[in-house]
């Protein structure tokens, strides 16, 4: 029996320019992440951005179960990419990205920095980005793959989001 082609493409010019696009321009992302309690994987939806050096940004409450279990196991995904208007939607590009999340201290130096990045692309977070149970996470990417629509899949480097 002959080996089965590789369904992965070789990365070009063009998936490291779509996936870019979908990393920098996601407002929100799927966020995989492991309960702490029942060990299990679990997903919620979260608000997203990048930071001028092009890490993933979050900011999370205390009260969200994902921020509990972040500290625990810093290790997560996430899913980036909307649907297109029209057709199938599994046709429509999307980033897959294997992160480890790193929260950022209310102290640290560039808080402010990542504050009026994150409101640049969320303003109405402006009500609440300053409550003691908001903290920014860095998402650091650690491998991505993307699904450029059918027949179109390549496993990424952190590099080529960059």
């Amino acid at each position: 029996m002959p080996p089965k082609p590789d369904p992965l493409l070789p990365v070009d010019d063009d998936a490291r320019a779509t996936a870019r696009q979908i990393w920098k321009e996601a407002r929100t992302a799927a966020l995989a992440f492991t309960d702490p309690v029942t060990k299990t994987p679990f997903i919620s939806r979260i608000g997203f951005g990048t930071t001028s050096d092009g890490a993933g940004l979050t900011l999370i409450s205390d009260l969200a179960q994902h921020t509990a279990a972040l500290r625990v196991t810093p290790d997560c995904a996430l899913l980036l990419g909307e649907p297109g208007e029209k057709g199938d939607p599994l046709n429509s590009p999307r980033l897959s990205v294997r992160a480890r999340a790193d929260f950022v201290s209310a102290a640290a130096p560039d808080r402010a920095a990542l504050r009026d990045c994150w409101l640049a692309g969320h303003p109405k977070a402006r009500l609440y980005v300053d409550f003691p149970d908001f903290h920014f996470v860095r998402l650091i990417p650690i491998a991505a793959f993307l699904n450029g629509g059918f027949g179109r899949a390549y496993a990424l480097t952190p590099d080529d989001l960059d």
